[in-house]
């Protein structure tokens, strides 16, 4: 497997059979886990067609397995970021971490993708989990994600 990140939170690698595995460590680790299952199987629900499919779940590890969205984009104007994620709550989720290294560029698809909705929330019903959320249960100490 290619290993694509390995950090505090998660670690993240590719399979030779191109899907993506992700296992969940550190602060709030079950609670991103969870909320990553919720958001991916919601977003499916409601057809949306540039995020990761759920393959597999496994809740005693904190591990899930998604089909693969492309790879990382290095550069792309704030405004197509900004319009990438208005797509994605036109689809009832709002993403927490809404910058550039959460969107992937699939030429399978052709499209633009978003991905690691640990931090998100479903518009409708307020359920997720934000990272100011995770900041204040852990007073404060959370480490919170900066633009690349």
């Amino acid at each position: 497997m290619q290993e694509i990140k390995d950090t505090q939170r998660a670690e993240v690698h590719i399979g030779f059979d191109g899907r993506v595995h992700k296992k969940y460590k550190g602060h709030f680790s079950k609670e991103r886990y969870e909320n990553e299952v919720r958001m991916l199987k919601y977003l499916e629900e409601k057809g949306c067609d540039f995020v990761p499919k759920l393959m597999e779940e496994h809740p005693e590890q904190l591990y899930i397995v998604t089909t693969n969205c492309g790879n990382i984009v290095h550069k792309i104007s704030s405004e197509k970021v900004k319009s990438i994620f208005d797509a994605l709550e036109f689809f009832g989720v709002r993403h927490d971490d809404a910058f550039m290294r959460n969107i992937t560029y699939s030429p399978h698809l052709g499209k633009f993708c978003v991905i690691d909705f640990e931090f998100a929330v479903i518009l409708e019903t307020g359920e997720g989990l934000t990272i100011k959320e995770a900041e204040e249960a852990k007073g404060g100490d959370h480490e919170r994600k900066t633009e690349d």
